[in-house]
């Protein structure tokens, strides 16, 4: 073993301390470089973070979620595509407000743009009875069997008499839809038939406003329209009658062998018929009787002195009053005791308000049928007339058969007649106007006596009876007795096959009020008990016309206000679509839901909050109760009801319809009409924290 000198010991050593610095200070290094990366590093991560959370969530407030936002340390990617151009500069602009715009990166695309999408065409058709106005936009081209502008305007020239039509017609040149031509075709016919109306035409919806001359002729151009309407277009009909002026104001009511009814029947306004019809069924009268709402009464308490009158019948047991304007006669029958007939004339009299004036009479059995002078006409089915009996001379059997053969125009008149220059004054009067009286019957029989005017016989017309009343009592005059006996035959009536709306929903509310569309507790699906009443509904509704109708969903108070909202609504919406799958035309109903909001009884009691949870049949726009209504109402504590406004609904579920209309206001409107909107047929999910509905 070789041993260092002491020279050479102390330079290794030396060297060796040396290095050792060296190394140190290198390590040193290293560490501090790997600490300041991991800062760095961590710093960046923190940085990206932030950055990609404030970017997404001010994307998000703003709507924009086609964006997806990734950072790589400073920079800032944006993916996705655009809508629009303009909405890509929007969306980078509004992260270029949060962080230095050299820091993204766009990568943006914009998606393709596509086709200009087609106008939807329109005409609206304005008919007065001076001009015919058009307006909107169709199709330059038409197409095969379609109508270009040249032709549109010529037809509707055709319908202006010759005045000058105002050019309001544009074009476009794109394809016709494919139900267009189809339904201008049958806008242009219907303008035809309704002499003031407004029509509104698009390619799968034509709707028609107008004005009829009267219930019937709305009822006739009703069925004439939905029979010669597309199938694939859908119609909204809004035709409305004016009310007539009635003269005179008439109302007779008669309680006999036969029961109870009208003869004629006149009230002033929705609420007045009411009334007068709730007093007709407790005096015993059975169905739906007519009374018609017109102008001319003599007294805003018109409905009151009735209501009394009919009351006063009934209490005599027999007999008739009448109405003719402010002259009121009362003839009771020969079976009705002297007492009785005193009371009440004295209490009718006292009753009726100051404008009346009372004519009573108690009729005798000795002359009940007295009176040796007659004087008949006989109306065949086969439309032969005869005349036989008395008449005071030959000037009056002239005048006679002249005013039969005008009055029964195109029909064979027989007149076999003799003279009697004795007959009682008047008699050429009441002549006449029973011939004018039986004229309003399909066939029948007038007999005319000096104490008596009687018409008999069948018709297809529900208001003729009514006509016959006041032809009547205004020719004959105050205290005056006649009969009238016309039977109504719906075989004779032209229009008795044609369901009007309001009798398909007071037909529908007849069977919800005998049994109620029931539901799963807290659902909207419907029980299985409740499928024959659905069933019921469709095959009566199967009959009916298309009804702009409305399904209204009512529940108690039970639940959140916003739960019970949504359940009604769905519950209301099952109903559409069980009718729907069922085949019947729901183009015309909606569905609403209103939740609580209409209660009909007391959410106190179980039996009230059963009566609150109901469905109702409303029809669309109709503003007051109607007669069958006023008969099937009832209020929860099962007593009657009072006098009610409009649109109220009984316990039962029944709905309110109103036959009565008024006319369309054409003033200034010659833009489109514009529908309800429809809801959605699916029904909804039942709302979290709803409490449980049975």
């Amino acid at each position: 073993m070789t041993r260092l000198s002491l020279p050479e010991s102390k330079l290794l050593l030396l060297h060796l301390r040396k290095l050792s610095t060296t190394t140190l200070a290198l390590l040193a290094f290293i560490l501090a470089a790997a600490v300041m990366f991991s800062v760095a590093y961590g710093a960046a991560l923190v940085i990206e973070s932030r950055t990609s959370k404030v970017v997404t969530a001010r994307l998000a407030e703003a709507g924009i979620g086609w964006i997806t936002v990734t950072t790589d340390g400073l920079q800032v990617r944006l993916t996705g595509t655009a809508p629009r151009e303009a909405e890509r500069f929007r969306a980078v602009n509004m992260v270029g407000s949060l962080i230095d715009t050299s820091r993204i990166r766009d990568r943006l695309d914009v998606a393709p743009t596509t086709g200009i999408e087609a106008p939807k065409f329109s005409v609206q058709m304005l008919r007065t009875e001076d001009e015919v106005q058009l307006s909107g936009l169709i199709p330059e081209k038409p197409g095969e069997g379609g109508m270009s502008e040249e032709d549109l305007a010529a037809a509707a020239a055709a319908l202006a008499q010759g005045t000058e039509l105002p050019d309001m017609l544009e074009t476009a040149d794109y394809p016709a839809p494919d139900t267009w031509n189809e339904a201008l075709a049958f806008g242009l016919e219907a303008l035809e038939r309704l002499q003031l109306s407004k029509i509104s035409v698009s390619a799968d919806r034509v709707e028609v406003k107008a004005i009829a001359d009267s219930e019937d002729q709305k009822r006739k151009l009703e069925g004439e329209l939905r029979a010669i309407a597309p199938k694939d277009v859908q119609l909204v009909l809004e035709i409305s009658a004016p009310r007539p002026v009635i003269t005179p104001f008439t109302m007779r009511f008669v309680v006999d062998a036969e029961g109870a009814r009208f003869d004629s029947c006149s009230a002033d306004t929705d609420r007045a018929r009411t009334q007068i019809l709730r007093a007709a069924t407790a005096a015993g009268v059975e169905g739906a009787p007519i009374c018609q709402v017109g102008l001319g009464t003599p007294t805003p308490r018109w409905a009151d002195a009735v209501a009394l009158a009919i009351k006063a019948v009934k209490e005599l047991g027999s007999g008739s009053i009448t109405f003719s304007d402010a002259d009121v006669t009362l003839l009771a029958g020969s079976d009705v005791p002297q007492a009785t007939f005193d009371k009440v004339v004295g209490d009718l009299e006292t009753g009726l308000p100051d404008v009346f004036s009372l004519t009573s009479t108690l009729e005798k059995k000795e002359t009940a049928t007295e009176g040796p002078a007659e004087f008949t006409a006989t109306l065949a089915e086969d439309g032969k007339v005869e005349l036989r009996g008395r008449l005071t001379d030959e000037r009056q059997r002239s005048a006679v058969d002249a005013f039969a053969r005008s009055a029964f125009a195109g029909s064979e008149v027989l007149t076999a007649t003799r003279m009697d220059e004795t007959l009682p004054d008047g008699w050429p009067v009441r002549v006449l106007a029973g011939l004018e009286a039986l004229a309003e019957v399909d066939h029948g029989k007038l007999l005319v006596r000096a104490d008596l005017v009687e018409v008999t016989g069948v018709t297809g017309s529900t208001a003729a009876r009514g006509k016959i009343t006041q032809i009547l009592s205004e020719a004959l005059g105050p205290g005056q007795t006649f009969k009238v006996n016309v039977r109504y035959d719906e075989a004779l009536d032209p229009v008795a096959s044609l369901p009007t709306p309001e009798e398909c929903v007071a037909d529908v509310n007849a069977v919800i009020a005998r049994t109620k569309i029931t539901f799963t507790p807290s659902s909207a699906e419907i029980a299985t008990t409740a499928r024959p009443v659905l069933d019921e509904l469709a095959k009566i509704l199967a009959n009916c016309p298309p009804i702009q109708m409305e399904i209204g969903g009512h529940t108690d108070s039970q639940g959140s206000e916003g739960g019970n909202q949504a359940l009604s609504q769905a519950r209301a919406e099952a109903v559409l679509l069980a009718l729907q799958g069922r085949r019947v035309d729901v183009s015309g109903m909606t569905a609403v839901g209103y939740g609580e909001a209409q209660p009909i009884a007391d959410n106190g009691s179980e039996e009230g909050r059963e009566a609150n949870r109901r469905i109702e049949f409303v029809l669309k726009g109709t503003a007051a109760a109607t007669w069958a209504d006023a008969v099937t109402e009832t209020n929860p504590a099962g007593g009657t009801p009072d006098q009610t406004g409009a649109g109220e609904t009984a316990p039962d579920g029944s709905a309110t319809a109103n036959p009565a209309a008024t006319g369309p206001d054409f003033s200034g409107d010659t833009s489109p009409s514009v529908a309800p909107t429809e809801k959605t047929l699916a029904p909804k999910p039942r709302p979290e924290g709803l409490k449980a509905e049975e």
